[in-house]
């Protein structure tokens, strides 16, 4: 069965009940334009999973795995100009560590390079491994032999990787370490007596490592960090933790050389003895910023949309969009002049869906909600969509599970009008 896409024009206000599905409701104000969604075409082939999808300056950028004979492979194309370029492989190995969560990037700087990660095996514990980085200076045609972005050399975890253009020609990197989790890596987090670590650093043309620091001492152990640009610097997000195992969302800015100390975006007093493996989204537009993420605090998954104004120093009251015992989460979430629009996952009874909204930039009211897509693959096979805002296009990737395989499918959404009537 092929995903359902349609046009649908509904406008809903923020879920304020109790029920387990979404409610329409007029909105204030006038009613809003039709969000329309249109199958997108994808240049990969069954068996493709783990997508990234980013934007640059001239297109649009996708990478994903494809399992090999023996090993894997982390490939990319690039649209531009309403078409896919063929199909490059970035790398491949037999070590790599694969998983529906923790996912390769990609992304790009100013001169032109490209950079990509992947996870690489450390040692024989299921959840030992390293990441890997390298650069391409000729649009992806060749390829830099990798770097470790990590130099510990413990055989812990070291994942959910998050990039960003640092300057010109340097890449930014944050990631989960676990070197002070004692040796076993992720295995050993419920007795180890040290913790989940989040770092970052910095690395130049060469893959020469610079200015790395801990930033939080204490974090969720496997939930992905996300990062946005804002006018005052990276602002990046993640799921903090407390020795009271408070998980709640978390943000820290590096401005003027330094990584602010963490700060919760709304104290949601999440109580969990364990990683929920759901991690939080954040988009930026100068000195804007919104965040997106699941919670179960009080014990209704709950997803919530929060914005600043100051590039991340405070967040207003969050906004819930969605909440009941079908709400997987695994948002993303993008920004433009008009509109903040998030995407998530629900799974019922019938099956998973993949739900769009796009609200007003203040978040004052949901604009739009549409039902992109249904799933015939359940549970963590479908992994964690992507979405990225070109021009007043949306561009979604996700991970579908046909006939036991997994497969990628794409989506564009976009509105009659882009400029919401207010």
């Amino acid at each position: 069965m092929k995903p359902i896409f349609c046009a649908i024009t509904l406008a809903f206000v923020a879920l304020t009940g109790c029920d387990d599905s979404p409610q329409a409701a007029a909105s204030a104000g006038p009613p809003t334009p039709a969000l329309t969604v249109t199958e997108w075409a994808l240049p990969t082939a069954a068996g493709a999973a783990q997508p990234d999808l980013v934007a640059t300056d001239d297109g649009l950028l996708l990478s994903w795995i494809e399992p090999l004979q023996s090993g894997h492979a982390l490939r990319f194309a690039r649209y531009r100009g309403g078409a896919w370029g063929a199909p490059r492989q970035i790398a491949r190995g037999e070590d790599w560590f694969v998983n529906w969560a923790d996912t390769p990037h990609l992304a790009s700087t100013a001169d032109g390079a490209l950079w990509a990660h992947w996870l690489q095996k450390s040692a024989a514990a299921t959840y030992a491994y390293d990441v890997a980085l390298t650069r391409s200076e000729d649009g992806g045609a060749n390829w830099s032999a990798p770097v470790l972005v990590n130099d510990d050399g413990t055989p812990t975890e070291h994942g959910f990787v998050s990039l960003w253009p640092m300057s010109d020609s340097s890449l930014g990197v944050a990631w989960l370490d676990g070197r002070e989790t004692g040796s076993g890596g992720h295995d050993a987090h419920a007795t180890s007596s040290g913790a989940m670590t989040l770092r970052a650093a910095s690395f130049d043309a060469a893959l020469q490592r610079s200015g790395e620091a801990r930033i939080d001492a204490m974090t969720c152990d496997c939930c992905q960090t996300d990062v946005a640009l804002t006018a005052r610097g990276p602002l990046l997000v993640y799921r903090d933790r407390t020795p009271a195992e408070i998980r709640d969302i978390a943000v820290s800015r590096l401005q003027g050389g330094r990584w602010s100390v963490g700060r919760s975006v709304h104290a949601d007093e999440w109580t969990m003895p364990a990683c929920p493996v759901n991690g939080p989204a954040v988009a930026a537009r100068g000195d804007e910023a919104v965040v997106a993420w699941y919670t179960a605090a009080g014990g209704t998954p709950t997803l919530k949309l929060a914005r600043s104004s100051d590039a991340g120093d405070t967040f207003g009251a969050p906004v819930t969009f969605d909440r009941g015992e079908q709400v997987q989460g695994r948002v993303d979430v993008a920004l433009d002049q008009h509109a903040a629009w998030v995407l998530w996952l629900r799974e019922d009874a019938q099956g998973q869906s993949l739900q769009l909204a796009r609200h007003a930039a203040d978040l004052s009211r949901e604009l739009q909600r549409v039902e992109i897509a249904r799933l015939q693959g359940r549970g963590r096979g479908t992994g964690f969509a992507q979405l990225v805002l070109a021009g007043d296009t949306a561009h979604v990737v996700w991970t579908d599970v046909v006939d036991g395989r997994p497969r990628l499918r794409g989506a564009q959404i976009s509105a009659d009008d882009p400029a919401p009537r207010l």
